[in-house]
C-alpha cells in the first residue's frame, strides 16, 4: 500500500489566479441588479474574506436584512453575473501555478484540494475559465461556513475522507494573513505567497512556515512541501 499523501490546500484569488477584478465587479453588479443599489464597494475589503461575510458587510452597510432569502437572492444572481463577466482580459493564472499543479497532480505523494472563501459555484466558474478545475479532488468553500477557520477544519476533514486514510501532512497555500491564520488553526504548515495584496514583509509578520515571492519556482515549492 502506498504511503499516505501530503494534502495541499490552495486558496484561489491572489494565489492561483487573478480574476482581473471580475469577482469584485460581480458583487457590485449583483447589488445593482438584485437590490437596485449603486455602490462601488470601495470601502469594503475583500481580500481573505468569505463570500458570505462580504455579503453580510454589504447588507449591514445598506440596511438590508441579512435573511436567508436575501442571501439566496444575492448569491443566485451573483453566480449568473460572474458567469457573464469572468472572461476579463486582465485576468491571469499566477506565475508558476500551472507548473506546480501539473507536478503535484501527477505525483501520488500529494492530494490537491481547495480552501477558499468563494462559494463553490463561484470557485468552479473562476477555475473553469482558467482551466484549473480538474486538478482538485475536493475542497471547502464559503457556502460551507462563513468563518474561514471553520472552512479550514472542514477541508481538513474532507481530505481524510478523500484519501480514505490518515494524511501525513497538510499544507495551506495562500496569499493573505487569513490564510496563514486558518492554516495554523488546523495545525497545518502554512505557505504564504506574495502574489496578492500583501507584500512579503506584511506576510512575514504573521509567521508562515514558508514565505515565497510567488509559486514561480516549482523546484523550490516542492522542496518545502517534501521537507
Amino acid at each position: 500500500m502506498s504511503a499516505a499523501p501530503k494534502v495541499l490546500l490552495f486558496d484561489i484569488d491572489g494565489t492561483l489566479l487573478h480574476s482581473g477584478g471580475a469577482g469584485k465587479r460581480a458583487f457590485v453588479l449583483t447589488l445593482r441588479e438584485a437590490f437596485e443599489i449603486d455602490d462601488p464597494l470601495e470601502d469594503i475589503p475583500f481580500s481573505g474574506k468569505t463570500d458570505p461575510l462580504i455579503i453580510r458587510e454589504i447588507f449591514a452597510k445598506h440596511g438590508i436584512e441579512p435573511s436567508a432569502g436575501h442571501f439566496d437572492l444575492f448569491l443566485g444572481r451573483y453566480v449568473d453575473v460572474l458567469q457573464r463577466i469572468v472572461a476579463d482580459p486582465r485576468g491571469r493564472v499566477m506565475p508558476g501555478v500551472q507548473e506546480v499543479l501539473d507536478s503535484c497532480f501527477e505525483d501520488t505523494r500529494f492530494l490537491l484540494g481547495l480552501l477558499t472563501g468563494n462559494i463553490q459555484r463561484g470557485a468552479q466558474i473562476k477555475l473553469g475559465h482558467y482551466r484549473l478545475n480538474h486538478y482538485f479532488a475536493f475542497g471547502a468553500f464559503g457556502d460551507d461556513h462563513e468563518d474561514r477557520n471553520e472552512i479550514a477544519r472542514i477541508a481538513h476533514e474532507r481530505s481524510r475522507r478523500q484519501s480514505g486514510r490518515d494524511v501525513t501532512a497538510v499544507f495551506v497555500i495562500g496569499d493573505t494573513p487569513r490564510d496563514i491564520e486558518c492554516g495554523k488553526t488546523i495545525g497545518a504548515r502554512t505557505v504564504a505567497v506574495a502574489t496578492g495584496k500583501y507584500s512579503l514583509d506584511e506576510l512575514r509578520v504573521h509567521r508562515p512556515d514558508v514565505l515565497l515571492e510567488s509559486l514561480g519556482d516549482t523546484a523550490e515549492f516542492l522542496r518545502h512541501v517534501l521537507a
